[in-house]
């Protein structure tokens, strides 16, 4: 191998620590778990990770391994295989309301406007955190499990559509969506805004 083939396998390396450093990792839970063998019990450890990239991709992955370390790397690698792309409004928000659901896992994502910040338990926050969103209400109802909680988000984050895509299906044009929208969302929650102030 010559000098110049070394020289650009070590740039590709650099290239790709460098895309991994970009993303954000989060550790949402960490499990020790234990399989019962002939000879007594082996322990191991179980990672949930959240994966971003804080532009609008997310993705969620677990790992098992006899160590700490070990468990998170793969989860964090099963999470960046998973990455999906969410649709957020003006790059902070979510664009509509949605509700998602995983097993007895149960959560409710309304989009909020500036300033709110993120309003959201402790596996639902790793996930907008890692997404980018910086105002949203989150509300998890049923199961407190972080795996149900991280899969009905992602279930909900599934489901939210651009104006784009939505007025593409129907036929309409983006300002219909967009009108349409912020009469139902402005002057609601300009009223409560005024009724709380009150």
């Amino acid at each position: 191998m010559s000098a110049n083939e070394g020289q650009q396998g070590r740039d590709r390396d650099r290239d790709r620590d460098r895309e991994e450093n970009d993303n954000i990792e989060k550790l949402v839970s960490i499990n020790r778990v234990a399989k019962v063998v002939k000879g007594g019990r082996r322990f191991g450890f179980a990672a949930l990770v959240v994966v971003g990239d804080g532009k609008g991709r997310v993705g969620y992955g677990t790992g098992k391994a006899k160590e700490v370390q070990d468990a998170v790397r793969k989860a964090t690698d099963a999470a960046r295989k998973t990455m999906i792309r969410v649709p957020l409004r003006e790059a902070r928000t979510l664009h509509h309301d949605v509700r998602g659901h995983y097993g007895s896992g149960r959560v409710m994502l309304r989009a909020a406007p500036p300033g709110t910040g993120i309003i959201a338990g402790g596996p639902m926050r790793a996930v907008f955190e890692a997404l980018g969103v910086h105002d949203v209400v989150a509300k998890s109802i049923g199961s407190a499990n972080p795996h149900n909680m991280v899969k009905a988000t992602f279930h909900a984050l599934k489901h939210i559509g651009a104006p784009r895509d939505v007025a593409a299906k129907r036929g309409l044009k983006i300002g219909e969506i967009v009108s349409r929208r912020e009469d139902a969302y402005g002057t609601g929650a300009q009223e409560a805004a005024e009724t709380e102030a009150a």
